[in-house]
């Protein structure tokens, strides 16, 4: 049984809440891997097809690592430790909605930037606050923010620490939805099973083509993007979703 997780589904989809809430979220490394677990859980779950992540409590989705954990680490420790957990999340099939509530800062930034899509309360901040600490964003917080924000911005942030609004980040394109304060974990849903009422197999697809916009030259990312467009023709959903098209009704799409 997970200690610092709590695991929920909600018809197709899956909900994993972080629940430190009196650590504000704190991201440890037994939390990180606890939560890597739940993920791949979700992920080999043919009945799952969106997860929805949040974090307990009204003040934080995650408001950074857990410090006192990470004060006394050497370098090795570091190596050693939970980074290999940040890898099998960004590894997720499915998609991945973040609502977030609060503080989502350092580790909590750089967590909801793993997500493919973020719903945020009007009240949540973002932040990458390591410089105050004398260090730096170690988990894609520097790379992630600098592919969407741009350089300047994002210098802005690491080199001072500074939090910014979701409605700042709604406008420079991080944030999908600001909602009233309160209201980010249902809003999430409600996209999430907007989602899962699409094919799973061309959603999981979908992801991947997206990500590779980021994480390869253009001719690289447009032959993914052919090659999942041309694998989709070999599935019964393909045809399905073609056929009620033409007989214009709703597809029932079955993950084959």
């Amino acid at each position: 049984m997970a200690q610092y997780i709590l695991v929920e589904r909600d018809e197709r989809v899956g909900i994993l809440t972080i629940n430190r809430p009196k650590e504000l979220n704190a991201l440890n490394t037994t939390l990180i891997g606890e939560l890597a677990t739940a993920l791949e859980e979700f992920d080999r779950d043919e009945a799952i097809r969106c997860i929805v992540l949040t974090g307990a409590g009204e003040k934080a989705f995650a408001a950074g690592a857990d410090i006192k954990e990470m004060s006394g680490k050497s370098p090795i420790d570091m190596l050693q430790g939970d980074f290999e957990h940040w890898l099998r999340i960004k590894r997720i099939h499915t998609p991945i909605i973040a609502a977030v509530g609060g503080y989502a800062l350092g580790g909590g930034c750089e967590l909801a930037m793993l997500c493919d899509m973020i719903v945020a309360s009007e009240n949540a901040r973002f932040g990458q606050p390591e410089i105050l600490l004398g260090i730096i964003p170690g988990a894609g917080g520097t790379q992630r923010l600098a592919r969407t924000l741009g350089k300047y911005r994002t210098m802005e942030m690491v080199l001072t620490g500074t939090q910014i609004s979701a409605q700042e980040m709604a406008a420079h394109g991080l944030v999908n939805r600001v909602v009233p304060k309160g209201e980010h974990l249902s809003e999430a849903l409600k996209l999430a099973k907007m989602v899962a009422e699409q094919a799973p197999i061309a959603a999981r697809l979908a992801k991947e083509a997206v990500l590779a916009a980021f994480e390869t030259p253009l001719a690289e990312g447009l032959e993914i993007e052919r090659k999942n467009f041309f694998l989709l023709f070999a599935t019964e959903d393909m045809r399905e979703g073609m056929q009620a098209f033409i007989e214009k009704r709703k597809a029932e799409f079955q993950g084959r």
